[in-house]
């Protein structure tokens, strides 16, 4: 098995976040994730928020897993974050999963998550990326925010261990930054599909620092 693209699911997400989110006068980052959980039919969904994020790529989470009739699970630090949360959710007519506690533990019990998204807000977001129990189907991991990390030395593949490999990562000047990456684990079968005819080529802008993908 391995993360198959649905663009017609996709679609459909994106468009129901767009109405879901109107309410909060916020658009662009949340329909983008939306539609990419949808589209590659994630069926375990893990986010990480604390008092002050925004809510809506909460939403447009919340709306993929209805797409793809998967689990949609939010990590907060503590029961004020839990209880916000959870009244701004239902203000979109959302109930997602809640769990309290440290990343890093929680994790230890989310097991097989193939689309993920940390805020670089929290100065642990690596730790936390490093700690996924990622699916064998490979997966799709997001750090939302990236424009307000400190410092300059983040790099896919010094969070990822050696049974996961990085397929491509592409960062995206959409809000606040994203910067994605689409992974294989060991188990997975995530290999190209060209059998080596095509290949990725890494190209790093050096005024920005940013790394795109292209195929060749």
């Amino acid at each position: 098995m391995k993360l198959v693209w649905s663009p017609e699911t996709a679609s459909k997400a994106y468009i129901d976040t767009v109405k879901s989110c109107d309410i909060f006068q916020e658009s662009g980052v949340a329909e983008l994730i939306s539609a990419m959980a949808a589209g590659w039919n994630a069926k375990l969904i893990v986010e990480t928020w604390s008092q002050g994020g925004a809510i809506s790529t909460s939403v447009g989470l919340a709306v993929a897993r209805r797409h793809t009739c998967g689990r949609h699970v939010c990590v907060v630090p503590d029961e004020r974050s839990k209880t916000d949360y959870a009244e701004v959710m239902l203000i979109a007519g959302m109930s997602p999963e809640i769990i309290v506690g440290e990343p890093e533990v929680v994790l230890n019990g989310l097991v097989g998550i193939d689309f993920m998204v940390v805020d670089c807000r929290r100065k642990d977001y690596s730790r936390v990326l490093r700690e996924a129990k990622l699916s064998q189907r490979g997966a799709v991991l997001i750090c939302k925010n990236a424009n307000l990390r400190t410092g300059s030395g983040f790099k896919w593949r010094n969070v990822l261990d050696g049974s996961v490999r990085l397929v491509r990562s592409v960062f995206l000047p959409v809000g606040k930054g994203l910067d994605m990456a689409h992974v294989a684990t060991s188990g997975g079968s995530l290999a190209s599909s060209a059998k080596g005819a095509r290949r990725w080529i890494k190209h790093i802008d050096r005024r920005s620092g940013e790394e795109y993908m292209f195929r060749k």
